[in-house]
């Protein structure tokens, strides 16, 4: 197996060309497995070199509504009433434990992108 550290954009470059090669290898074969480290190597190098940030809990609960089609008045269920979602939307007032849980299971969001640093109003 001809498989190397990736240290700098030129490694990287020829793993994913790599990649693209033995992408739809069939698994248990070496190509396969040589699929999978480069894989897993690649991953590595990329989280390093170009971390991703993690959602805006107040953007993700945006989104979310706009993918599932839904109104403010459809948020009074799972954050308490007309005001408390305006506040919530308005970054007046932070999530509580209840209202994450709540949003999590009402709109599928992880917990984890909830809980996430809150920008404040400007």
């Amino acid at each position: 197996m001809d498989i190397r550290p990736i240290r700098n954009r030129r490694d990287h470059a020829w793993a994913l060309r790599e990649v693209e090669r033995l992408w739809g290898a069939r698994a248990g074969t070496s190509d396969a497995d040589k699929l999978d480290i480069l894989v897993t190597l690649i991953d590595a190098y990329e989280a390093k070199h170009h971390p991703i940030d993690p959602p805006d809990p107040i953007d993700a609960i945006r989104f979310r509504m706009e993918q599932m089609g839904l109104t403010r008045k459809d948020l009074v269920s799972l954050l308490g009433s007309r005001a408390r979602v305006s506040e919530v939307l308005n970054r007046r007032r932070p999530l509580t434990i209840a209202m994450i849980a709540r949003l999590r299971d009402g709109l599928g969001i992880s917990a984890d992108t909830l809980i996430g640093p809150q920008r404040q109003a400007a």
